[in-house]
């Protein structure tokens, strides 16, 4: 596997095609490229999350955002074999240390609240940092709303107000409202025994949207081929490779 810098379209193209999550991240830095014979397999972004001081100094009060590099996305061709999308994480690490070589933290979180509990990261000697819990919207089409996202959705309808749906919106909408786990992953130069989340570590909870109460559930609905329809960034980054597809068949021609 050989680790390149690529533009951000390109890595747009693999990530809309092969990630459950269609929307990528502000705060990048590196688009990454994963070849194999001059053909492109995989992508990995590196930058921060929304807030980059808060997450390190949470972790590691000594460190700064500049100590550290976040994965915001990691996606790889389906027809890729097993364990390949960790062979590309020891590259990229590779590329980390001869490019970057102030960056002491690659950090990442395994998206537990999809079912995700970190198996790539785990098999790339990550150490394992605990769980949080998140939650999400689904909406009654079954598209992911994040929480950021739904603070403009009001009783008074879809104008910009600044807080979350209140449970009459919810339900009015159709809407389900959803808490997961989250797990944190750190790579360091060193390493030790830890005791990673496995499958039988992920829990959801729904919330009653009558009473208040959340209570546990066994699964989570949710449709990934709806967020292309109904997420805005994501319809504009499938308009972008569709205008990309069209600007190819141009010049072949």
């Amino acid at each position: 596997m050989v680790i390149k810098p690529i533009e951000e379209i390109i890595a747009l193209e693999l990530v809309l095609s092969n990630h459950y999550s269609k929307v990528m991240p502000k705060l990048t830095k590196h688009y990454l490229g994963c070849y194999i014979d001059e053909r492109l397999v995989g992508v990995v972004t590196l930058g921060w999350g929304t807030r980059p001081l808060h997450t390190i100094k949470k972790l590691f009060p000594s460190l700064v955002s500049k100590d550290y590099y976040e994965i915001g996305k990691m996606a790889m061709l389906e027809e890729m074999p097993k364990n390949s999308e960790t062979q590309m994480i020891s590259a990229v690490i590779s590329w980390i240390k001869n490019n970057e070589p102030q960056i002491k933290i690659l950090y990442t979180w395994a998206d537990g609240m999809l079912g995700k509990p970190g198996y790539v990261y785990q098999a790339g000697n990550f150490l394992y940092g605990g769980y949080i819990w998140t939650d999400l919207y689904i909406t009654d089409k079954g598209e992911r709303v994040h929480p950021r996202t739904s603070q403009g959705l009001s009783d008074k309808g879809d104008k910009i107000c600044g807080f979350r749906p209140s449970k009459d919106v919810l339900k009015d909408r159709g809407w389900n409202h959803y808490k997961g786990k989250q797990f944190r992953y750190a790579y360091f130069l060193c390493n030790k025994l830890v005791n990673y989340p496995k499958a039988d570590a992920l829990e959801w909870q729904i919330q009653d949207l009558t009473t208040g109460d959340w209570n546990k559930t066994d699964k989570i609905f949710y449709d990934q081929s709806i967020t292309t329809k109904f997420n805005k960034k994501a319809v504009q980054n499938k308009n972008k490779l569709e205008s990309l597809e069209l600007s190819r068949k141009f010049f072949e021609f």
